[in-house]
């Protein structure tokens, strides 16, 4: 059993150090940053009772990010024009090799930051209309 834990509490601590860590680069990279920062102190705080005390202030200000986001007609359509070209340099750095870094592993890392964008603005667009 103790062998058990240990296990779930490395494989926890590894989950929420890549999340975590991900977070952080995305804060100045195209990206969900702040979110994934939020997600990777909420598996932290789960097996390091220490960390919690980061969760809500962190929470706060990436729910009031989400929030403000979607808060004008002319902030939704910037930030929908982001994720749409998040999605258009992932396709052109998949197909085109011959561009710095060029290949499927960025065009898929800037492909999947275009839907993980797109996906949380729909999220927040939701919530701040049931808010209303």
């Amino acid at each position: 059993m103790r062998k058990n834990n240990a296990v779930n509490r490395a494989a926890a601590a590894l989950a929420g150090g890549v999340l975590l860590l991900t977070g952080v680069v995305l804060l100045v990279l195209p990206g969900p940053g702040l979110l994934l920062v939020l997600a990777g102190l909420v598996v932290l705080s789960r097996q390091f009772p220490a960390v919690g005390r980061y969760v809500d202030p962190v929470r706060d200000r990436a729910l009031r990010a989400a929030a403000d986001s979607v808060a004008s007609p002319l902030r939704l359509a910037g930030s929908v024009l982001a994720g749409t070209g998040l999605l258009a340099a992932g396709a052109v750095w998949g197909f085109v090799p011959a561009l710095p870094f060029g290949g499927w592993a960025t065009g898929t890392g800037l492909i999947l930051s275009g839907l993980i964008l797109l996906s949380l603005l729909v999220w927040s667009r939701h919530r701040l209309r049931t808010a209303e």
